[in-house]
């Protein structure tokens, strides 16, 4: 007697892409692929259904710093060879935050840019505001118009620049109301500061209300959505990422290696190969439950099929949602990179995505702290 199927696993038979729900997955009809570099083979697209064309792999730079802010962070030095190669390999487009590194990360990245690209203008930068760097004073954090509008300055001060390209609300702020948010950075961009506006991981019934608030208070829309998502956290396709699909915007998800999770190094009582393997405490609360461990070994086994490496089976699955527009990828060795870069050349098979997805168990919300 043949085996009852998962609830949550792909049918084999159909075409398209689907949801957890078995819905197929909708595609943003603008989302088109618009020709590579002249000097690579990165593929570059728009970001939501703005004008805004950055390649499908962003550079997250948490993991530049001071190892004093967490042990797995690089300095700048060496940090500086993974800009180098990542902007010598076509991504224009890097991710950081006030927070990393209390700072230093918008520092280096700023000086990385100003040091290695003739033109500002070829480059997207991306930075966060929410969580400060002044602790827990007051104001020093949230999303008030006072801390927005001072974070804002105090990234531009430490990236070197005249403006960011695309500045993202880290967290939803219970406590600020939503006009007053919008507004403040509404204001931004008509002072030339900002470019663009996103968020980060929430509920998708918040993050509709910023869009109706901002429709109705004719606010700037935000154009792209920063969620967690990756083959063992998946909940994002219930709500979140159609919510995206319909209005437009384009998800550059966090952690789509689950932090390293599913490169396949890790142990179940913990820990792993590398430092942050060791270190990363917040990877152990997100991750590590025994459905993890079966995704993360069904990722292995179809790897060895494909003749790759893990990472790359799972970062190739996270970037054949048409909802994603660039998984933001981390690296902590040259070989990270490389690796991030050969997934944009695994194309996989309906089969495969269906044994991927196979094992896959609902989990909590996770992320949204």
């Amino acid at each position: 007697m043949a085996a009852k199927p998962s609830p949550h696993a792909l049918s084999t038979a159909t075409p398209e892409p689907l949801n957890l729900d078995g819905t197929a997955q909708a595609v943003i009809p603008s989302r088109e692929q618009e020709g590579k570099s002249m000097s690579s083979n990165m593929p570059y697209t728009r970001l939501g259904k703005s004008g805004l064309r950055v390649s499908r792999l962003c550079l997250g730079t948490m993991t530049y710093g001071t190892p004093a802010w967490r042990d797995w962070v690089l300095d700048e030095q060496a940090a500086r060879p993974f800009l180098a190669r990542a902007l010598e390999a076509g991504i224009n487009f890097f991710d950081s935050a006030d927070m990393y590194s209390n700072g230093v990360s918008e520092e280096i990245l700023g000086r990385a840019i100003r040091d290695m690209i003739p033109d500002r203008e070829d480059v997207v930068i991306a930075t966060k505001c929410f969580y400060g760097t002044g602790g827990e004073k007051p104001n020093r954090r949230g999303l008030s118009r006072k801390h927005i509008i001072d974070a804002c300055d105090r990234s531009l001060r430490r990236l070197g620049m005249e403006y960011i390209d695309l500045y993202q609300i880290h967290r939803f702020d219970p406590e600020t109301p939503i006009d007053e948010t919008l507004t403040a950075l509404h204001d931004l961009i008509q002072a030339g500061k900002v470019r663009y506006i996103g968020a980060s991981s929430m509920h998708a019934w918040q993050f509709a209300k910023y869009l109706y608030k901002a429709d109705q208070l004719f606010r700037t829309r935000f154009v792209s959505m920063q969620n967690h998502y990756n083959l063992v956290y998946r909940e994002e396709e219930r709500e979140m990422m159609p919510l995206c699909v319909e209005e437009g915007i384009g998800c550059i998800p966090w952690s789509p290696l689950a932090r390293g999770f599913l490169a396949g190094n890790r142990h179940k009582q913990g820990g792993g190969e590398t430092t942050r393997a060791r270190t990363d405490n917040f990877a152990t609360d997100l991750y590590y439950r025994d459905d993890d461990f079966a995704v993360a070994e069904r990722v292995m086994e179809v790897a060895k099929r494909l003749d790759c490496r893990p990472m790359q089976v799972a970062l190739a699955w996270v970037l054949s949602n048409p909802a994603v527009t660039a998984p933001i990828i981390g690296a902590s060795k040259l070989s990270h990179l490389e690796d991030a870069l050969g997934a944009l050349q695994i194309t996989l098979s309906i089969e495969d995505k269906a044994a991927l997805e196979e094992c896959y168990r609902p989990h909590p919300v996770l992320g949204h702290e």
